[in-house]
């Protein structure tokens, strides 16, 4: 694979993943989760781990960047969820 393109698909793939620190942000700032579903982000943070841990298992560096500042933030908000449920 061209080096242009994994740098591309790393900056990407951490780019896409903002959407959870977007939310995360969203439910401090209100201090309420009443419209956000646990369910969803339950299933986007098994989600994302699962693809960190194929990308660890394949040495892939974009996977694995990108699934550990997903699961990071995935996990914030299923905490943040149970905090200002």
């Amino acid at each position: 694979m061209n080096k242009w393109y994994t740098r591309y698909m790393i900056f990407i793939g951490i780019f896409g993943q903002f959407l959870f620190y977007s939310q995360f942000y969203e439910i401090i700032q209100n201090k309420s989760s009443k419209d956000v579903s646990l369910f969803g982000f339950m299933c986007g943070f098994i989600s994302v781990s699962s693809w960190l841990i194929y990308g660890l298992m394949l040495h892939d560096k974009p996977l694995i960047i990108s699934n550990i500042i997903a699961s990071i933030g995935a996990f914030l908000v299923v905490v943040a969820i149970l905090v200002y449920q």
